[in-house]
């Protein structure tokens, strides 16, 4: 039996356990919420859904009780307060360092082998934030951000070519922020013909500007973060460890001096399976690519410290 448990029943939560659930990922999700009655709430919904739509996944809900989680191979944290327009990820850290904290030590209480796949913003700190404080092999910390991040570049390349999304190639490393996130142009790819050859650079730069600001523009809109696409994400990056399927995704992961830097989450691909983080791919960029990834983790490790500042290591 299979078992996933979703920290969060917000928007973004919901969204990725209704998707986990839809896909008969696993045998069984469990939603936990700290608002009574939210999470068994969203999940009967769900459940009702059931015979509808043809999945057999069972989806429960509980308040608070950890004790319910007990066994998950993968555990997707979503927790925390959500970005309102004009609020940057890095303004979100004190607030949400000790929701992430206290989660992912009570999880580990009941599920001390699970994957962890961090959401909660800011993403990258909440990530390393994670791998500090638990003591855990890094392999299992895992930071959504860079697979949401290439998923808008994607969508934006097919814009600009007017072309399926599914059939374009690309990929966004670095920071998962509005100024840190690094889309590679240069790699981009329609069914094997390079981008750069197709679109013009004007064309290409705005692609790149759009893909940066793709979650504050959807916030300015919606007056919160968004969730169809993140929890999607959450729920992409769990079937691909749960399943083993070995897929390059591009996350935040714990660097011990891959591509020139150390001791910091950050967006880099990476081979997922069943033990988490199986294997870091290493990308060959070019010197203004090396540049802006150097730059991309001198910022995050800015957003890190605040982490010392609000006693959070």
């Amino acid at each position: 039996m299979s078992k996933v448990t979703v920290v969060g029943a917000g928007n973004v939560g919901a969204t990725c356990a209704n998707v986990l659930a839809y896909n008969e990922v696993a045998d069984e999700v469990v939603m936990l919420d700290v608002k009574e009655g939210v999470s068994e709430g969203k999940a009967i919904d769900m459940m009702q859904t059931a015979q509808l739509l043809g999945f057999d996944t069972v989806v429960t809900g509980c308040t608070n009780d950890y004790a319910k989680t007990a066994g998950s191979d993968v555990v997707v944290i979503t927790s925390g307060v959500p970005r309102k327009p004009g609020m940057s990820r890095e303004e979100l850290v004190g607030v949400n360092a000790g929701i992430v904290k206290g989660v992912a030590e009570n999880i580990l209480k009941y599920s001390p082998n699970a994957v962890l796949v961090v959401i909660a913003n800011p993403m990258d700190t909440m990530t390393y934030l994670s791998v500090k404080a638990l003591g855990i092999p890094r392999n299992r910390i895992i930071g959504m951000g860079g697979l949401l991040d290439s998923s808008r570049f994607k969508y934006y390349l097919s814009q600009a070519l007017g072309c399926n999304a599914n059939e374009v190639e690309g990929i966004v490393i670095g920071g998962h922020g509005d100024t840190t996130m690094i889309p590679l142009a240069r790699l981009a790819t329609y069914k094997g013909q390079p981008v750069s050859t197709l679109l013009s650079e004007e064309q290409l730069d705005k692609v790149v500007a759009d893909t940066m600001v793709g979650g504050a523009t959807l916030t300015k809109m919606l007056g919160t973060s968004a969730w169809y696409a993140p929890g999607a994400a959450g729920a992409f990056v769990a079937e691909a460890i749960l399943h083993n399927q070995q897929k390059m995704i591009p996350c935040s992961v714990y660097l011990e001096g891959e591509y020139g830097v150390s001791d910091i989450c950050i967006g880099v691909p990476v081979i997922l399976g069943k033990n988490g983080i199986e294997k870091i791919v290493d990308i060959k960029l070019n010197a203004d690519e090396q540049a802006k990834f150097k730059a991309s983790a001198e910022a995050v490790r800015n957003t890190n410290d605040a982490l010392k500042q609000v006693g959070a290591l």
